[in-house]
């Protein structure tokens, strides 16, 4: 067991060159466990708030005027943690410290611990005895939030080589593919900047019909049958086109709107037509009914809540009591603290709901994800495909690969 010694934080930037918090935690004056908070573009309306005030400075202040909290604490008591946390900040979304504070102390706690056991994170997160490996899902087309005008308003295309055997070959079969697509795409447009979104995924000027079609061929021209050696998946982040007002889908970069009824054979026809294996926020973060619809008519699919459920235990047992979705997304930062995601992850385990990990836009070059995704039994690590911050998190996942607890891939 080792105790907190010492606490300590700082303003450092992520991938998009924004503020952020990042800090340490030392227990026994000498096992360190340092973590930089991620944040998101896409924000769902009721996760965790990342900064009180909108100001990490703020946040910053009151972990250091609260400090004292946490020494002595058990690093690896989660529950502890928590505690101390809310001890500062009672609110349901940390409005007062920040969930980029919860999660890094959490997190970083969690860190101290492994090291004080000389275990990786992800054994101390878990009593599991073996485990398997997520598949990486890479992000090989962007749009919406995640790129600028002129691209798709469905936010990301993403690749997952869902007959790979090993990691080493998942990963290399989602580079070979985001390689090809972009020799497709500069075939077809002789202008095209090689320009990326957020997540390494490219950010041409196409349709989205048209962008599902050419990363469709990316896959065949190497070689890939869709829904054997590979699968494609949406991000539709349909909140971001949802007008309250109107009750519709704006896709104002297309230049059409769905009802909720067209918006449902939208997605259908593209689950349909491209054997998608994943299917994210296909409708607005309080569409559970619609939701459901979709997860009864693609029980081979992973019909996924993001937004929809944003890592709150008490959202995904209103989606599990409706039947809303198949899968969601695990992201510690939308819940706040480790403790919160956790409770998230088990009640999801414990009703078949298939957890996928997942990254932000806004990212630090950690890998925690990486151990979060295998102490959870996540069956998919939404991790991105290029770009330090997400190649970071995917040369962990071959690190842990080695290890003598993990054997195989996760079953999708």
């Amino acid at each position: 067991m080792s105790k907190i010694t010492s606490i300590d934080g700082r303003i450092l930037y992520n991938s998009r060159g924004s503020d952020t918090i990042e800090v340490d935690i030392i227990s026994e004056n000498k096992f360190m466990g340092r973590v930089c908070a991620p944040s998101g573009a896409s924000v769902g309306k009721y996760e965790a708030v990342s900064f009180p005030e909108n100001s990490p400075e703020t946040g910053l202040r009151r972990l250091k005027e609260n400090a004292e909290k946490f020494i002595g604490l058990e690093s690896s008591d989660m529950t502890a943690i928590y505690d101390a946390l809310k001890s500062i900040d009672p609110t349901p979304n940390y409005s007062k410290i920040g969930g980029a504070v919860a999660f890094a102390v959490s997190i970083a706690s969690a860190e101290s611990a492994s090291r004080a056991q000389n275990q990786p994170l992800f054994q101390t997160l878990s009593s599991k005895s073996n485990f398997k490996s997520p598949f990486p899902l890479g992000n090989i087309l962007g749009g919406g939030a995640h790129a600028g005008p002129g691209t798709p308003d469905i936010q990301e295309i993403l690749v997952c080589a869902i007959g790979a055997k090993t990691v080493r070959d998942a990963i290399k079969t989602n580079l070979l593919v985001h390689k090809e697509l972009r020799n497709i795409l500069e075939s077809q447009d002789p202008h095209f900047t090689n320009g990326r979104g957020d997540e390494g995924g490219w950010a041409p000027k196409l349709n989205n019909e048209k962008a599902l079609e050419l990363s469709a061929k990316a896959c065949e021209n190497l070689g890939y049958t869709l829904g054997q050696e590979v699968s494609l998946g949406v991000d539709f982040a349909s909140s971001t086109q949802w007008n309250t007002k109107s009750n519709t889908y704006e896709y104002s970069r297309a230049g059409f709107e769905n009802s909720p009824a067209e918006q449902i054979e939208f997605v259908s026809e593209m689950i349909k037509k491209y054997k998608l294996i994943y299917a994210e926020d296909a409708v607005h973060e309080e569409a559970f009914e619609e939701m459901a619809e979709l997860t009864a008519k693609f029980p081979d699919t992973l019909i996924t809540g993001d937004d929809l459920t944003v890592t709150n235990k008490d959202i995904l047992a209103n989606a599990i009591n409706l039947k809303s979705c198949n899968a969601a997304i695990l992201k510690v930062n939308q819940a706040g603290s480790l403790y919160d995601a956790m409770k998230f992850a088990a009640l999801a385990d414990h009703n078949s709901i298939k957890l996928i990990t997942s990254h932000r836009s806004g990212e630090s070059t950690d890998s925690h994800i990486t151990h979060i995704g295998l102490a959870t039994g996540s069956k998919m690590l939404k991790i991105g495909i290029v770009g330090g911050e997400r190649v970071a998190k995917l040369n962990e996942l071959l690190r842990l690969s080695e290890h003598d607890l993990i054997c195989g891939m996760a079953e999708v």
